[in-house]
């Protein structure tokens, strides 16, 4: 519960309207994967939620589930993405984008290797995130999620 007469600096006002509220609970207690658990990047802190379009800031929230799930994977395996409630199929993630104010995008290649986006309005967003072997066996697998979260903390354009 919120205590009132907490008087805070103008400092740490702005960081508390800055960071989300979340969380996650698991049937097995010791079980911590969760990415609402883990410490935000430093470049999602940045910028204060409200001042992000709803595309921008379900964008930074799908990274963090991607790279997420992605530490979770053995090295056979790569995150691939279904959406949910429709006939689309799967999507091997390749790439992931956003358009303000209300559009995210997925790049990707589909179950039979061919070239695939997906644009999706920010209030129709449902995706499943699913393993799926590597493509070429020799290589390693490639890890999306991490590289999407380093850029996260660069500079964005003014």
């Amino acid at each position: 519960m919120p205590n009132d007469d907490v008087i805070q600096t103008t400092a740490e006002a702005a960081e508390s309207a800055a960071l989300p509220r979340c969380g996650a609970v698991h049937a097995d207690p010791s079980d911590t994967s969760a990415a609402e658990d883990k410490p935000l990047p430093e470049g999602m802190t940045k910028t204060p939620i409200d001042q992000k379009s709803p595309a921008e800031w379900a964008y930074e929230r799908l990274i963090l589930y991607i790279q997420n799930f992605e530490e979770q994977l053995d090295a056979d395996h790569e995150v691939s993405m279904g959406m949910a409630g429709g006939a689309v199929g799967v999507l091997r993630i390749e790439g992931i984008g956003f358009f303000e104010p209300d559009l995210v995008t997925f790049y990707g290649t589909n179950e039979l290797g061919l070239k695939t986006q997906l644009i999706q309005h920010v209030t129709q967003l449902n995706v499943t995130l699913s393993a799926l072997p590597k493509m070429t066996q020799e290589a390693p697998a490639r890890r999306i999620g991490f590289r999407l979260a380093a850029d996260l903390d660069k500079p964005k354009p003014e």
